[in-house]
């Protein structure tokens, strides 16, 4: 038994079983064999799944341009703030800053992530310094020094929460709410019950109970004509990371990438292994319920529940984002510098040479083109 099975069989067995955002918390996120504090995470050969960064550079070097136009937007603010939320080991990072975006003298660049391994793993390839003297004294009240001077950029530090001050710029999340936790309801012939994980025999079950008035509400609100057996995510936690999001902005962008569905309805039409999903070495894994803490617990984003904390105010395709913010015009270059480069066969003419391979994936509408981009502008 790991400590993480301990630890959930000693909770539910001195206090009842738990609610299944519960549930997800520990199984990705609990310090005794939780999957990120055990070291699960994005990547090509050591990870369990692949997200857009780790593709390869090209993904961060649109994320550049766009990073650049909203630098632009906002009238070159310096600082200007980029916070990655849920950055992992700094593969969104390393592309954007490889990139020399033309904000670079300004930009001040925010890991945020909660995993003490994937934070150490930062420091392999990112030169990390104090969060002062990347946000400033407000960032350490105890720290006694001056804000960093203009145009001392790019400076890069790594947070576990978002920053408590307001800053200039863009919040970024790539693949993080599907992560987040999320409650799980079924629809009964007499109204809305919640799942909830308890404990049978030594193994870990689901228990069906009555959802309090409040959330049935909610769930009739959200999917008014869901079937008899049909199943929904309430995502609350996403929910509120985007409050705390807008809330550090005093003016910019707040994106977010992730599969995601318009609406919760639709996913109720669904089969519940069609959005709630678990991977495991770039595989999908069982059950979510099973051998916790050795599998990624990850649930499709319901666009519909974020709006109702704020609509967004643009909401495209990955695959449409990309070539809005210059991709293909990325590959060209990169075909360019291949026909030039191509009898030299260096570095620089392989990594031009295989932005047309990372597009393809990256626009794939089977695919990475399929996540959805959202954007909520604030100021």
């Amino acid at each position: 038994m790991t400590g993480l099975d301990e630890l959930l069989s000693d909770r539910i067995s001195r206090f009842g079983s738990i609610r299944f955002d519960e549930f997800v918390d520990l199984a990705l996120n609990a310090p005794e064999g939780g999957f990120f504090a055990s070291g699960g995470a994005a990547g090509r050969r050591e990870g369990d799944f692949i997200t857009s960064p780790e593709v390869g550079p090209t993904f961060g070097a649109v994320v550049a341009r766009f990073l650049d136009a909203r630098w632009e937007d906002l009238g070159f603010p310096d600082p200007f703030v980029v916070v990655d939320a849920g950055a992992g080991r700094g593969a969104l990072a390393l592309s954007v800053l490889a990139a020399s975006p033309r904000c670079a003298h300004a930009l001040r660049y925010v890991l945020v992530e909660s995993s003490p391994v994937l934070r150490q793993a930062q420091t392999e390839h990112l030169a990390l310094v104090h969060p002062f003297e990347v946000l400033g004294p407000d960032a350490d009240p105890d720290a006694g020094v001056p804000a960093p001077d203009a145009g001392a950029g790019p400076l890069v530090c790594s947070l576990e929460d978002l920053p408590v001050q307001r800053v200039d710029g863009v919040v970024l999340a790539n693949e993080l709410l599907d992560n987040l936790p999320f409650r799980l309801l079924e629809r009964g012939e007499s109204g809305w019950s919640e799942i909830r994980v308890g404990l049978d025999s030594g193994r870990l079950v689901e228990l069906s109970v009555p959802a309090d008035e409040a959330v049935a509400d909610r769930a009739d609100a959200l999917a008014p004509d869901a079937a008899v057996g049909a199943r929904i995510p309430l995502q609350e936690s996403a929910g509120q990371w985007l409050r705390e999001a807008l809330a550090a902005l005093r003016v910019g962008s707040v994106v977010v990438v992730d599969y995601a569905a318009t609406t919760t309805s639709s996913l109720a039409d669904r089969p519940m292994d069609e959005w709630l999903r678990t991977y495991r070495s770039h595989v999908r894994g069982g059950p979510p319920l099973s051998e916790p803490g050795t599998q990624d617990v990850t649930c499709e984003v319901a666009v519909d529940q974020l709006g109702r904390v704020a609509p967004p105010d643009d909401d495209r395709s990955q695959s449409d984002w990309l070539r809005h913010w210059g991709i293909d015009t990325l590959v060209d270059e990169g075909r360019r510098i291949w026909d030039e480069r191509a009898g030299v066969g260096d570095l620089v003419a392989l990594r031009a040479r295989s932005r047309a391979v990372e597009a393809e994936a990256l626009t794939d509408p089977t695919g990475l083109g399929a996540f959805r981009v959202l954007e909520w502008r604030v100021g």
